[in-house]
């Protein structure tokens, strides 16, 4: 059975940092690129982030470009997003995602994503 598991949300203080897990079971998560969602109350659904595995590379929305970083560990089957200098606007429920080889250039589109997660909380409050 297909499954992603994300982990690591909770509370943090604004400028804090948080570290998500996105692990895979029934399926080699290198074989696929991931992305990483968010979903506040009342919004869409927005891309994050993606990896490639083609060829590693990495894509971030602007609002999170210099503040997050999305990497993979193959041989854990898991992909992180490191989340620094958090901001009471990074509040959300996050998701992973797979899709194909490589994110593309609509790599932010949740339609194009196969398979998700359940969602973790994070919540950036004083």
């Amino acid at each position: 059975q297909v499954q992603l598991v994300e982990s690591g949300g909770g509370l943090v203080q604004p400028g804090g940092s948080l570290r998500l897990s996105c692990a895979a079971s029934g399926f080699t998560l290198d074989y696929y690129a991931i992305g990483w969602f968010r979903q506040a109350p009342g919004k869409e659904r927005e891309g994050v982030s993606c990896i490639s595995t083609s060829d590693g590379s990495t894509y971030y929305a602007n609002s999170v470009k210099g503040r997050f970083t999305i990497s993979r560990d193959n041989a854990k089957n898991t992909v992180y997003l490191q989340m620094n200098s958090l901001k009471p606007e990074d509040t959300a429920v996050y998701y992973c995602a797979s899709k194909g080889v490589d994110c593309g250039s609509y790599y932010y589109t949740p339609i194009y994503y196969d398979y998700w997660g359940q969602g973790t909380q994070v919540t950036v409050s004083s």
